[in-house]
């Protein structure tokens, strides 16, 4: 039997890993208010949740404190000095590449229908 717990989470999660997820992202990291995000809005917001996901404050991220927002590959093709863990520097260039991938116009900005690509969900990952 399923129990209501399991049904809300999977709804929480339906919601925010679709569109109105990523309308919701361009809303709360849109600091500019013109509709879409640019790289250096995507950028501060990914710095601030960095912070957070640091509890330690040793400046780097290891997996646990990732929390699954990178599969150990891509945590490993992210870190390039192997020490299992990953700097702001690390990290935002994981966000940088994943924002242009999600920027297949290459306009430097993402709109709410590029957030919900394959990519776009991809950046989002890390910046919740």
């Amino acid at each position: 039997m399923i129990s209501r717990r399991s049904v809300a989470l999977a709804l929480t999660l339906a919601v925010l890993s679709g569109p109105a997820w990523s309308a919701s992202a361009v809303k709360m990291f849109d600091t500019d208010n013109d509709g879409t995000l640019d790289l250096a809005e995507v950028k501060k917001a990914a710095s601030a949740l960095f912070a957070k996901l640091d509890p330690d404050h040793d400046g780097t991220l290891d997996a646990r404190e990732l929390r699954g927002r990178l599969t150990a590959k891509e945590l490993a093709a992210a870190d390039p000095d192997r020490d299992g863990t990953l700097t702001l520097d690390e990290y935002l260039s994981v966000v940088e590449q994943r924002f242009n991938a999600a920027n297949p116009d290459k306009d430097g900005t993402l709109d709410a229908k590029e957030l919900n690509s394959r990519a776009g969900r991809a950046l989002l990952r890390l910046l919740r």
